[in-house]
């Protein structure tokens, strides 16, 4: 029972944390921030004692298509639609949130130098917190769509008020793309009440929904939820909105936000209608190509770190696409896999970038040289980050990455076979903008002589770094442990996909 208390208090601290903090002056930044500071941290101790808790205790996949769910909590919430409070974690629930969580706190500790609006600037971070953790926890539609559905105005807010460049326009493009991908996702959750009956996944799992409804509603579902995942031809938000953000929205956006996407496809979409899946994955995977081959040239030719980042994301994330869209066992594992080694590496990359333009002011790097000399620390970790970014063996990346290729090209198509192997190659590329970016920003002359009186990451930001390669590094040389208990999630889905 304090389990499932703890288990439900993930979503609702951070609005409790909003409602401590309204009275509070906005002048008292120090009191706003460790109050901040404080939830976030007790969430994320929250998740990583739930998280231990579930990793000792699981059992193997014991067969059948129903996850394997822990602190469950199930009561009517609108009954005038049928819809219920439904909330609890699976392995690859409790996993996303422990990510999450370690991005809002992270995010709160590399906020901590932001010149001025504390109160109004971590308020929406926390709102954006609460919004995350209950769509992971989330197992009612109706539910699982107002935390979706919560996130995307708090991003507009935050990138218009404290983003920086032409941050109007890259929230606007963030909002309403993201917009239009909701849209498509509450009309095929309207579909699925009508077709079978209840807004709850597990009772729509034991339905088989009508193959014709299947066949509209797989690909409308399916790219919606690509959306706020930058699939091809719906990534065009991204690099905007991640230039213009702050960085512990950079942050969010890339390390949490952007997994939502991917993991409702995964979680509903190819698990509720496995027919429309097979049909229609094929032809999605000619849009993965674009991410996944096309994506780090064009990271190549840019000169600005974020647009950089942001290109290395959509490349990567177009990795968890191919997994996706493989449906092996191997290649669905790489992809939940790739969804937490991305979400802590870009977490990592947009920190350090954020800290670097904090104190240069420039994000171009043809502007810089000479930063490991003046700022060791905060090349050190870019330098980490990149090493991750290639896939580098030690690092959680190459685990995922391997996992991915393996188990797509288990898959007997051809096409599925070529596109595998292009992925590999694409790694060569994204070699070359990554030492690429790091050689001219690190080293060299300093080219700038106001960089000479710049100084390192403070104490909050070594922690930042630390943990983030902590994660990173646990995931790549323990693997095993993380690779078991996310299978119990996956074997349901492939259940499903294969009856």
């Amino acid at each position: 029972m304090l389990q499932q208390i703890l288990f439900n208090l993930i979503w609702i601290i951070p609005f409790l944390t909003v409602l401590v903090c309204v009275p509070i002056a906005n002048s008292k930044v120090a009191l706003l921030k460790k109050i901040h500071l404080c939830s976030a941290g007790i969430v994320l101790m929250i998740t990583l004692f739930l998280a231990t808790n579930m990793i000792l205790d699981y059992a193997p996949y014991a067969g059948g298509n129903a996850f394997a769910m822990s602190y469950l909590t199930d009561f009517p919430w609108l009954a005038a639609i049928s819809a219920h409070y439904l909330v609890g974690a699976d392995a690859l629930t409790i996993l996303m949130l422990v990510l999450a969580a370690v991005i809002i706190f992270t995010g709160v500790l590399a906020s901590w130098r932001i010149a001025s609006g504390h109160k109004v600037f971590f308020g929406l971070l926390q709102i954006l917190a609460a919004s995350v953790y209950g769509v992971f926890m989330s197992f009612d539609l109706v539910l699982f769509f107002v935390f979706y559905e919560m996130e995307a105005l708090c991003m507009y807010l935050m990138i218009a008020g404290y983003g920086t460049g032409d941050k109007d326009l890259g929230g606007k493009k963030l909002t309403l793309t993201l917009a239009l991908g909701s849209a498509m996702v509450m009309a095929v959750f309207l579909g699925m009440y009508v077709e079978g009956g209840s807004w709850s996944v597990f009772e729509l799992a034991n339905v088989k929904l009508p193959e014709n409804f299947q066949m509209w509603a797989f690909p409308v579902l399916f790219m919606g939820f690509a959306v706020s995942s930058s699939l091809f031809p719906f990534h065009f938000w991204s690099p905007a909105g991640h230039s213009a953000a702050p960085t512990a929205v950079s942050m969010f956006a890339a390390g949490v936000m952007m997994k939502m996407g991917a993991y409702g496809c995964l979680r509903i979409a190819m698990y509720l209608m496995p027919e429309g899946a097979h049909f229609w994955l094929p032809y999605i995977l000619f849009f993965v190509i674009f991410n996944v081959c096309f994506g780090p040239f064009i990271a190549m030719r840019h000169k600005d770190l974020k647009f950089i980042t942001a290109y290395s994301s959509i490349s990567h994330l177009g990795l968890i696409f191919l997994g996706l869209c493989a449906m092996t066992p191997v290649a669905l594992r790489g992809a939940s896999l790739q969804m937490l080694s991305h979400g802590f590496l870009t977490g990592l990359f947009f920190a350090t970038i954020g800290m670097i333009y904090g104190r240069t002011h420039t994000r171009d790097i043809t502007q810089m040289g000479g930063l490991m000399k003046i700022m060791p620390f905060l090349g050190v970790g870019f330098v980490i980050a990149g090493f991750a970014g290639l896939g580098l063996p030690g690092f959680s990346g190459f685990v995922a990455e391997a996992s991915i290729f393996i188990g797509s090209f288990q898959n007997e198509g051809t096409l599925f076979r070529i596109v595998t192997i292009l992925a590999i190659l694409s790694v060569t590329a994204t070699a070359v903008y990554i030492l690429q970016t790091a050689n001219r920003m690190l080293h060299g002359p300093v080219t700038n002589p106001h960089f000479k009186e710049l100084t390192d990451a403070t104490f909050e930001e070594k922690i930042v770094i630390v943990i983030f390669v902590i994660c990173l590094l646990a995931i790549g040389l323990c693997p095993a442990p993380f690779a078991d208990f996310l299978d119990t999630s996956i074997a349901p889905i492939v259940s499903n996909l294969t009856r």
